[in-house]
C-alpha cells in the first residue's frame, strides 16, 4: 500500500470512528449550541486530533530517521546506511536512498582516484621542470657569478659573492620543493626512509619531529605507500603552519590482527577472517599545538580523506591526549589486495 493510501485510511478511520460515536451516542446539537454540547464536541475534536497525530507519527517515523540521515551524510565518511524498516513505500524509499549512497560513493571514489592520479602526474611534471629547467638555469648563473667574482675587484667581488649565496639558497629551496612534489626517496629507498627524510625536513628551528617506525612493516604496495607519505606530509605541513606546536611525534606501526577464531566463536567469512588476522598499519601524527578546536575542515584535510578512501583506510582527526591534535590513518591489511 502506498504512503498516500495509508495516510488517507488512517484519517478515514479516525473520522469514521468519531462520526459513528456521534451517531450512536446520546449526543444532540441544539441551535444555538449549548455549553455542554460545545464541550462534548470540543473533546471529540481534541481526541480525533491526538489520535490522528499519534498514528501519523508512528507511520512517518522512518521518514524522520531518513531525513536526519540525509542531513548528515558525508561521502568522505562512507559506510553509513539507514536500516530498512517500515511498510511498503517507506521501506522502498529507504532502500532506494541506500542504493543511491552506494552509487554516489562508488562514483566519488572513481572520480577522486582519477583526480589524485592526475594530481600526482602534474606534481611529477612540475618537479621535473623545476629540476631540469629552473635548476639548471640557476646552476649556470652560479657558475657565471663565480667567474665574475673571481675576476672582479673588491668590493664588487664581495657583493657578487653575496648574490651568489642568495642564488645558491634559492636553488636549494627549488630542489627542496621538487623533492616534496616528487618524493624520489620513496621510490628508491622505501616508505621508512622517506618518512625519516620527511621528518628531518620539518625538524627546523622551533619544531622537533620525533619518529618511530616499525622494522617489520609488511609489503604495502606503491599506492598505499604513496598515500601514507602524502598524509604524513600534509599533516606535518599543517602542524608547521597553523598548530603553533613545538613537539611532533610521527609513528608508523604494524598492528597484528586477531588469531583465527576457535570453535566457540561464530564463523566469519573468508575475507573478514583474513582481514582480522592480517591486522593493520597505523600512521599517527601527534603534536602539542593549539588543537583543531571548532575550525572547519580545509582542502588539505579533505584531500587526506579522499586519499584514505582510495586504499580503504580510515582517517580520524581529533584532539590529542593532553593538548594538540592527533591524525590517525589506519590501513587494514588483508581486506583488499595491494598491487604495485
Amino acid at each position: 500500500m502506498s504512503l498516500f493510501w495509508r495516510i488517507f485510511l488512517l484519517n478515514a478511520v479516525v473520522v469514521t470512528a468519531a462520526f459513528t460515536l456521534l451517531m450512536v451516542g446520546p449526543f444532540t446539537v441544539s441551535t444555538p449550541v449549548l455549553v455542554t454540547e460545545a464541550m462534548i464536541l470540543t473533546g471529540v475534536l481534541v481526541v480525533m486530533l491526538v489520535v490522528n497525530a499519534g498514528l501519523l507519527r508512528v507511520g512517518l517515523a522512518p521518514l524522520d530517521r531518513l531525513t536526519r540521515t540525509m542531513s548528515t551524510v558525508d561521502l568522505l565518511r562512507p559506510g553509513h546506511r539507514l536500516a530498512v524498516s517500515g511498510r511498503t513505500g517507506i521501506a522502498d524509499l529507504i532502500r532506494s536512498f541506500n542504493t543511491m549512497l552506494d552509487r554516489l560513493e562508488a562514483e566519488r571514489a572513481t572520480s577522486a582516484a582519477r583526480a589524485l592520479s592526475a594530481q600526482e602526474a602534474e606534481r611529477q611534471r612540475i618537479a621535473q621542470e623545476l629540476h631540469d629547467e629552473v635548476g639548471q638555469t640557476l646552476t649556470a648563473v652560479l657558475l657565471e657569478l663565480k667567474r665574475v667574482a673571481d675576476h672582479a675587484p673588491e668590493p664588487v667581488s664581495g657583493e657578487v659573492r653575496q648574490v651568489q649565496e642568495t642564488v645558491r639558497n634559492g636553488l636549494d629551496e627549488i630542489r627542496r620543493i621538487a623533492r616534496r612534489l616528487r618524493p624520489g626517496v620513496l621510490k628508491e629507498l622505501g616508505l621508512a626512509s622517506a618518512l625519516k627524510s620527511l621528518a628531518g625536513e620539518f625538524s627546523t628551528a622551533g619544531l622537533t619531529v620525533r619518529r618511530t617506525i616499525d622494522g617489520d612493516l609488511p609489503d604495502l604496495g606503491k599506492e598505499t605507500e604513496l598515500v601514507l607519505y602524502r598524509v604524513a606530509q600534509e599533516s606535518l605541513t599543517n602542524t608547521a603552519r597553523h598548530a603553533g606546536a613545538r613537539q611532533v611525534s610521527l609513528s608508523l606501526t604494524h598492528v597484528p590482527g586477531a588469531p583465527p577464531h576457535s570453535g566457540s566463536r561464530p564463523p566469519a567469512s573468508a575475507a573478514t577472517e583474513q582481514a582480522a588476522c592480517s591486522g593493520a598499519v597505523e600512521l599517527r601524527i601527534r603534536d602539542d599545538g593549539r588543537g583543531v578546536g571548532g575550525a572547519p575542515e580545509g582542502a588539505g584535510l579533505r584531500g587526506m580523506r579522499e586519499r584514505a578512501l582510495l586504499i580503504g583506510a580510515d582517517l580520524t582527526v581529533g584532539p590529542a591526549p593532553g593538548r594538540g591534535t592527533e591524525v590517525l590513518l589506519r590501513v587494514p591489511l588483508g581486506g583488499k589486495e595491494h598491487h604495485d
